[in-house]
């Protein structure tokens, strides 16, 4: 799960960005231009020059601020680099495009370049499908496998018929990382006397301590359901094995919600919110409203994921803090939820799978990491090097960087079947409000999980 961080070019300006096409370190140098290269038993090329005139569609879902900026510079950069080839961009919000993209990849007119949901209902069913490629010929052509953690592939990871998640042949690939985390206000902690903590024990104890203070220890606005997974997600990953907790997330037999630990955790939990813990109303407060709360001045910690740092940073400056779960015992390496944006993938109805391999090679390349960091996202490799010198964004980058090469980045849980997002959603507003104890929370998650192995989907 571990990797050694690959070289990078340390520093591209985004002056520079405009002629990184042309420099000496473009994506793919390291492989002959001329070259055709036979990886897994398929004939590949990764001299895009003599592929002729192509125009490449791609569909993505980049639209936000830093988002559409990342990507408009590294399309031009590339079409720099490959004056053959002319992109034809569709770029949607992620509802839509998550809408007609199914449509899409069934019809005859299938773009060539996708970015499709990690999930079982998504990217699972895409493979079940054959309506997008295994990426392995292009992996071992570009080396992916070597500059990826295996952390972050087994996200894109699915066996041929869609069925195993995390395992088999890598059909995508990410751009950027996200990792849920816990923001801090300083000012807060210093008033309370406290420091980070460094121990799941003394961040138990920094709740208590908030609370008897009349603070509210963390902000929780969970009316959404979703919210409360990324709580859970780090109370089960102080208690639970990382294998069990990635075959749980995963989908994939042989392991159970229903065992002690997992119980352990989902009681600690309900305490938590039995104690005030997770403020007044978490189920009543709409997610938005408590990070904008947490901004504004309320609430000691905040269990969210590193997509608000912006945000937060905006309102808060100097004042808020990131920091990963702190781990059970003092230096271990961190656990937590997270993983990637949606990765980009090659479908079944391209006409040219080897331009599409290329592009998506050099938009993940070292140089486009640069790229995405200047424009205020979390590269998905070597995170920490892009890190800004101070900040709210600096914590996250080495948080992020951290967890995926020391630690382990734990699948988001409603990944597991097509229907545990709502399973899991519900159950944890009824454990949330008192009106399912622990073990029924867990009876329904391992119901759900169940049907989803026996159906053999």
């Amino acid at each position: 799960m571990k990797r050694q961080p690959s070289p990078i070019a340390k520093v591209v300006s985004l002056a520079a960005v405009s002629t990184l096409a042309l420099s000496a370190c473009t994506p793919g140098s390291n492989i002959e231009s001329s070259q055709e290269t036979s990886a897994g038993g398929a004939e590949v090329t990764t001299d895009i020059a003599s592929l002729g005139e192509i125009t490449l569609s791609v569909w993505d879902q980049e639209v936000r601020g830093g988002q559409n900026k990342q990507i408009t510079r590294l399309n031009a950069a590339f079409e720099e680099k490959y004056p053959n080839v002319t992109i034809d961009r569709n770029s949607q919000s992620f509802d839509d495009l998550g809408t007609t993209l199914r449509l899409a990849l069934s019809g005859k007119d299938a773009p060539d370049v996708v970015q499709a949901n990690n999930g079982r209902s998504d990217m699972g069913a895409f493979v079940k499908a054959n309506q997008i490629i295994s990426l392995e010929p292009y992996a071992e052509a570009y080396g992916w496998k070597d500059r990826y953690p295996e952390s972050i592939l087994q996200y894109s990871t699915y066996s041929a018929d869609g069925k195993t998640f995390g395992e088999g042949n890598l059909y995508g690939l990410p751009q950027v990382g996200e990792v849920v985390g816990i923001f801090y206000s300083k000012s807060k902690l210093d008033k309370l006397g406290l420091e980070p903590p460094k121990t799941w024990a003394e961040f138990e104890d920094a709740l208590a301590t908030a609370k008897k203070a009349g603070e509210v220890p963390i902000n929780l606005g969970n009316l959404e359901q979703w919210p409360a997974l990324h709580v859970f997600g780090p109370v089960q990953g102080a208690h639970v094995p990382v294998d069990v907790i990635t075959t749980l997330a995963l989908g994939n037999e042989g392991v159970s919600w229903t065992t002690p630990e997992n119980r352990q955790a989902a009681k600690q939990l309900g305490r938590w919110a039995a104690k005030g813990y997770l403020g007044k109303a978490p189920n009543g407060t709409a997610y938005n409203d408590a990070w904008n709360q947490f901004a504004s001045g309320e609430g000691v910690f905040l269990v969210a994921g590193s997509w608000l740092a912006a945000g937060l940073d905006s309102e808060m400056g100097s004042n808020v803090g990131f920091m990963a779960p702190p781990p059970v015992e003092a230096g271990d390496p961190p656990v937590t939820t997270g993983g990637t944006g949606l990765p980009f993938a090659i479908t079944s109805g391209s006409d040219h799978p080897d331009a599409a391999a290329a592009y998506i090679d050099f938009i993940t390349s070292d140089e486009a990491m640069q790229v995405l960091a200047d424009t205020g996202n979390v590269p998905v490799l070597d995170t920490a090097s892009y890190a800004p010198e101070s900040g709210v964004l600096k914590d996250v980058f080495e948080v992020y960087g951290e967890v995926t090469t020391e630690g382990s980045i734990l699948p988001y849980l409603d990944y597991a079947t097509p229907t545990m997002a709502e399973t899991l959603g519900a159950g944890l507003q009824g454990l949330i409000a008192g009106r399912l104890t622990a073990k029924e929370f867990l009876q329904k998650a391992q119901a759900d999980y169940e049907e989803f192995i026996n159906s053999g989907s």
